[in-house]
């Protein structure tokens, strides 16, 4: 019987990558948001990322704002075109705050407020007669996304 086992130690595990990742909320710069390290611990691409989760947040406001059936003679093509472009931001939106990050968070709450406000309030000149039906011949004043 042959007794030879090889008895060297195992060989070493690569260094694990440390990832910036919390289940619960947290403030600094060092998160990962949306890609692998992006922004990281960088104090630039975390205002960059900052910069970015508020303009989503404008953008996602401004294209629930607009109706497309005004604007087209395709309107099925066009009205779904518009809702999957808004539901991939919101989603891309949803996938940044799930950093847990409170400047992120804090960044797609005021783009949602600031596009609300320049897009969809009454202070810029929204008309009564934009206001939509609800289908029981009520109108609303937050409509559901009009495509």
């Amino acid at each position: 019987m042959d007794h030879n086992m090889d008895m060297s130690p195992p060989p070493p595990m690569a260094p694990m990558k440390k990832h910036y990742t919390s289940m619960t909320f947290f403030w600094g710069r060092k998160a990962e948001v949306l890609f692998t390290d992006w922004p990281g611990d960088r104090r630039g691409m975390y205002a960059l990322a900052l910069i970015v989760v508020f303009l989503l947040g404008v953008v996602t406001e401004m294209i629930s704002s607009h109706r497309v059936d005004r604007l087209t003679h395709k309107k099925g093509l066009a009205q779904t075109a518009v809702h999957t472009l808004r539901v991939g931001l919101m989603y891309l939106l949803m996938l940044a705050v799930m950093s847990f990050n409170g400047g992120i968070f804090i960044a797609a709450c005021v783009g949602h407020a600031v596009g609300f406000l320049l897009f969809r309030s009454k202070i810029f000149g929204k008309q009564q007669e934009e206001r939509v039906s609800d289908g029981g011949g009520k109108y609303c004043d937050l409509p559901p996304t009009c495509c």
